[in-house]
């Protein structure tokens, strides 16, 4: 092979500068490698980042319609939301006053009922029905189910107690039940997501 100081086959002289204009041998089979190689990266990357797109059935998921009218006052309800279970409680007058009586100072996440539910519809109260401790499930949503020292959930696992606003009151829960993404299509249909 031929250096650039050396002379090329054929007698024909030449300066550095048509060694650059003309590339060698050499110079075609690493610009064909880089190429290669960076082909080679796309095809293995990009199923990488499409695998990061939610797929069908999880888009079918993300959104929860519930109908609301056979709820009776003081009876909640269990459903299911991106395959964990979703609580809706419809709230007594008489619930909503003791959860509104309720100083913030004597809750470990001081959240008040109007914080927890929509404006106009503090009667419907939503929550995700996971506890905060460890994700159990707790119990107070079925009918005949322990509901606890506050009226609300009862987590049967550590003990943990909510009251009929979803907000930890006793046990080893750090945080209320949490609240989702909801809003009301009509008076009596949610859309949760």
């Amino acid at each position: 092979m031929a250096t650039i100081d050396e002379v090329p086959p054929g007698g024909a002289t030449g300066s550095h500068d048509d060694v650059i204009e003309n590339p060698r041998r050499r110079d075609y089979l690493s610009i064909g490698a880089v190429a290669f190689a960076g082909v080679g990266v796309g095809v293995v990357a990009l199923p990488l980042i499409n695998q990061m797109s939610p797929s069908a059935d999880v888009l079918a998921l993300s959104t929860t319609e519930l109908d609301l009218s056979a709820i009776e006052p003081g009876q909640a309800i269990k459903a299911s939301f991106r395959k964990q279970p979703l609580f809706v409680r419809n709230l007594t007058p008489q619930e909503i006053e003791a959860a509104n009586k309720v100083p913030l100072s004597d809750l470990r996440d001081p959240q008040s009922l109007a914080e927890r539910t929509k404006e106009g519809k503090a009667n419907w109260l939503v929550t995700l029905g996971v506890c905060t401790h460890l994700g159990c499930v707790p119990l107070g949503a079925g009918e005949g189910e322990n509901k606890g020292p506050f009226g609300g959930y009862f987590c049967p696992c550590h003990g943990s107690a909510y009251d009929t606003a979803g907000r930890i009151r006793q046990g080893p829960a750090p945080l209320n039940l949490a609240v989702p993404d909801y809003s009301f299509t009509s008076d009596t249909t949610i859309l949760v997501g």
